[in-house]
């Protein structure tokens, strides 16, 4: 594994040093300007260097083992602008940015970027799959906790690729006690004394307690005990992994806490998401404005009634907010009298099962995104009357209105559209919104968007 692992780590440093001369290079050519063959030579191994050290410092590498892809992308790029930062303020300080024009340092920055990323993502790619196959030593742990947690936490941690050597009861039993049979694959032991000698000769990479409330005390001074080993050795409180994956050790003041949850987008995000829904939804308006009007003929030409439908939902915070939409059925229900479209409705108009199922009858909603409203992309809104009954059902389903709805989001791209009959449906849909909550990027919204437009997923259920 460590042989692999330098061998990407050497990978990345040609083809960053490539990508920064070649960069160089092209920039002067197009410019019809003589570039300094040598010099941006001697600039591009320096930034590859630094890049080098950045990810080592960082084990960056040495991390792929136990992170998501997104962790170990997001961190080649952070290593980008910590390089850069570092390249730019060298050269202005020792005086040699003579020569070296700020396109070049774009040029540069934007093509290692590029190249990070690939590079990574490719490696990722390779790597993960060899691990969970058993080509590549995994990472290797010890578990020590009631063997039914074991048993759940292994097959968790087996999906990424991380294999458990050996696990053990929580060693409370004393020396000539009867012990009560165990699963063969878990051992009672009579101290921590004896788990340590018991771990030791296995060299394993972590060990992972898992507690329940009442052992935290015996918990703590097992890791304690377990501090003798060259480990790494975590605590996991039982029934709270899935919340563990999204909290932080985080500085509140002069006390470090668990940070559970924060607010999905910091003020610099929201401004981010919000300039690029002002400019798309501008954009939208003018490529569509054709079918503003051709649609609002054929509607009054198909039914009688109006244009469109205002219909109140939850938004931003679950505060109240009117939805727009080209009117597709023939009655104008909403509030405790909503009810569901379902397949083959017969209050749905002709024109109307043509309009849902192209997303047309949406576009309205782009003023809504101009008000301010609602988003291009994120959870969307459910009637009133839906959000009050599965709030009721569904943990954390309220989370769902930590950011502003959207016109389309990832639920509905993956098919979790239509109606919701079953508990098990708003689910899965949950499940995807809160996805999109806990790791929205501007690159996931563009993404999103596309799917929208090209992914048959994104028209399944609609009628």
């Amino acid at each position: 594994m460590v042989t692999l692992l330098a061998l990407a780590a050497s990978t990345e440093f040609l083809l960053v040093a490539v990508a920064a001369y070649s960069a160089a290079v092209l920039y002067h050519l197009i410019m019809q300007d003589s570039p300094d063959a040598a010099k941006y030579m001697q600039e591009s191994l320096l930034i590859a260097t630094l890049q080098l050290l950045a990810s080592l410092g960082l084990r960056q590498y040495s991390r792929i083992q136990t992170q998501p892809r997104h962790v170990f992308l997001w961190s080649g790029a952070s290593s980008v602008l910590l390089v850069f930062s570092f390249f730019i303020a060298t050269i202005f300080l020792l005086k040699i940015s003579e020569g070296y024009s700020r396109a070049t340092i774009v040029a540069q920055s934007v093509s290692v970027l590029f190249t990070v990323l690939c590079t990574r993502a490719i490696w990722f790619s390779l790597l993960q799959p060899a691990i969970a196959s058993g080509l590549i030593d995994a990472r290797r742990i010890i578990l020590v906790g009631d063997p039914r947690h074991c048993s759940q936490f292994s097959a968790r941690a087996g999906a990424t690729g991380i294999r458990t050597i050996r696990s053990f009861d929580f060693p409370t039993a004393r020396a000539g006690t009867s012990v009560v049979a165990r699963p063969s694959a878990v051992e009672v032991l009579p101290d921590t004394r004896q788990l340590v000698a018991n771990c030791r000769p296995l060299r394993a990479d972590d060990i992972v307690i898992l507690t329940s409330e009442r052992d935290v005390p015996t918990a703590l001074a097992l890791a304690s005990a377990l501090s003798d080993l060259p480990v790494d050795v975590h605590v996991v409180p039982v029934g709270s992994i899935d919340l563990m994956a999204v909290s932080r050790i985080t500085q509140f003041g002069n006390i470090v806490t668990m940070r559970i949850f924060q607010c999905p987008l910091t003020p610099f995000n929201r401004a981010i998401k919000r300039a690029f829904d002002i400019a798309a939804a501008i954009a939208g308006l003018i490529i569509a404005s054709p079918l503003f009007v051709i649609v609002p003929l054929a509607i009054k030409l198909d039914s009688r009634g109006p244009v469109l439908f205002r219909q109140t939902r939850h938004g931003y915070n679950n505060e109240c907010i009117r939805v727009l939409k080209f009117r597709t059925m023939t009655v104008m229900e909403e509030g405790d009298n909503f009810k569901p479209v379902v397949r083959h409705d017969p209050r749905v108009t002709r024109l109307g099962h043509f309009l849902r199922r192209t997303n047309i009858d949406e576009l309205p909603q782009l003023f809504n995104v101009l008000a301010g409203d609602m988003s291009l992309v994120g959870p969307r809104p459910h009637a009133t009357s839906q959000n009050e009954v599965f709030a009721e059902l569904i943990l954390s389903f309220s989370r769902r209105h930590n950011v502003k709805p959207g016109i389309t989001g990832w639920a509905q791209v993956n098919g979790h559209r239509g109606d919701t009959d079953t508990l098990e449906k708003m689910q899965r849909r949950v499940e995807h919104d809160l996805y999109y909550i806990d790791n929205w990027s501007i690159l996931l919204d563009l993404k999103i968007m596309v799917m929208t437009l090209l992914s048959r997923k994104a028209y399944w259920n609609a009628y």
